[in-house]
């Protein structure tokens, strides 16, 4: 039964047309009911402000982008294009052996049965579940090892746009893969990205993702990950964060297998007043396994950020090596970042750390590099770069790296070379 929900902003959209599970729809609906968009009162939301969403007329409504050139990522890429939410092309046949994919809305109920999205007190999961447009259904077969990566873009078109989509992928036994995620917009102007990514990593699987966000600065975005990982399996994420007035990540992580590794990196560089806020959580429920983290940030202008990164060790999780690091330059002194890293810890014999950096740059290391010929704009570009660029140093996709650099000099004027 779908209860009329009291949700204002979303009165102009249609209910998911989606087979999801009726219990899962049963329980979003439930929660717009009886969930008010929340507030910094709340916890989770203390340093991000997202009431605005609630006073936004939203439409949703199927475009066209006219030139995609610009938003290839990596040319040598199998590439799916999304404008606002729905798949702008049909799905090619020309498909590499052992991978299947196709729209979430010509999925039978069957195929998307698996699910890790929680809905209680969640607003907007609830809100993507209840209310989604489409979305991709990904899956690599056993022992596949896919040659090159699968690209998937997301465009919002138009003004007070609200898009929400899903993407499902399953990364099947012994099968490696690597994806690219794109979020771009054009002549946005109060738009609402509201993206959900489902990730299974099975027995000795290895799956990327690299990650950009390059929307408009009138554009909001709330991305959440949901990974859940088998034993012997090789999770990374990494997510680079350029542009977009309001940017939300969050990053759920369960390892349910021994002898896993899990790599969260992360850069988000902001100006003007963007505020991009990173939630991760990265709970290991079995033993012998390692994690890292890496975010850094470059904060400009009156732009904010902030991270909050929690790493959950069970009581049955032995011999846990959990890496954690933060790390904040603000380039003015009206930016700001609030940094929370966080270790719950309930075994003995771990190796864990965390650690948060917030500064300004080296004005000695500034003054060595003028004295030897740079101008002071040069120097600190070049501290910057070189500050990045051991974030950008995980990332092994080349084309992602250098596509992630053209951004930076466009948008910054900071040059790598």
């Amino acid at each position: 039964m779908v209860i009329e929900n009291k949700h204002a902003f979303i009165k102009r959209l249609s209910l998911t047309s989606v087979p999801l599970p009726a219990n899962s729809i049963t329980e979003a609906n439930e929660t717009l009911d009886s969930n008010e968009i929340p507030t910094t009162r709340v916890e989770a939301w203390k340093y991000t402000r997202v009431a605005k969403l609630g006073k936004i007329d939203f439409i949703s409504e199927r475009k066209e982008v006219n030139d995609t050139s610009s938003y290839i990522i990596d040319d040598s890429a199998l590439t799916l294009f999304f404008v606002n939410g729905y798949l702008s092309t049909e799905i090619s046949d020309n498909l590499p052996e052992g991978f299947t994919c196709k729209k979430l809305s010509s999925c039978s109920s069957d195929d998307l049965q698996q699910t890790k999205v929680t809905h209680k007190s969640e607003l907007f999961n609830a809100l993507n579940t209840a209310y989604l447009n489409d979305g991709i259904w990904i899956n690599i077969k056993n022992n596949t090892v896919l040659d090159r990566p699968i690209q998937l873009i997301h465009i919002t078109k138009g003004a007070r746009q609200l898009t929400n989509f899903r993407t499902i992928i399953t990364a099947e036994s012994f099968s490696k893969s690597s994806f690219i995620q794109g979020f771009f917009s054009e002549d946005t102007d109060q738009s609402f990205t509201n993206s959900i990514t489902e990730i299974f990593v099975e027995e000795n699987a290895f799956l990327t993702i690299d990650k950009i966000q390059f929307e408009e600065e009138k554009a909001n975005h709330i991305s959440t990950e949901f990974v859940d990982q088998a034993k012997d399996s090789t999770f990374t994420l990494n997510t680079i964060t350029l542009n977009g007035g309001l940017v939300r990540n969050n990053i759920q992580v369960e390892v349910n297998g021994q002898n896993c590794t899990t790599n969260l990196n992360g850069a988000y560089l902001l100006k003007g007043k963007q505020h991009v806020d990173n939630h991760t959580t990265v709970d290991h429920i079995a033993a012998n396994c390692n994690s890292n983290e890496l975010y850094k940030g470059v904060i400009d202008e009156k732009a904010t950020a902030v991270f909050n990164g929690k790493v959950f060790v069970r009581k049955d999780a032995q011999k846990i090596n959990a890496f954690q690091s933060n790390g904040n330059v603000l380039l003015t002194d009206d930016a700001s970042v609030n940094s929370k890293p966080e270790l719950e810890i309930y075994a003995d014999d771990v190796k864990c750390s965390h650690g948060s950096t917030t500064g300004q740059l080296d004005e000695e290391a500034i003054f060595y590099l003028r004295a030897r010929g740079l101008s002071e704009k040069s120097a600190r570009k070049l501290m910057v770069s070189a500050f990045i660029g051991e974030v950008l140093g995980k990332i092994e996709n080349e084309s992602v790296v250098r596509y992630v650099e053209r951004l930076l000099k466009e948008r910054f004027e900071w040059d790598f070379n």
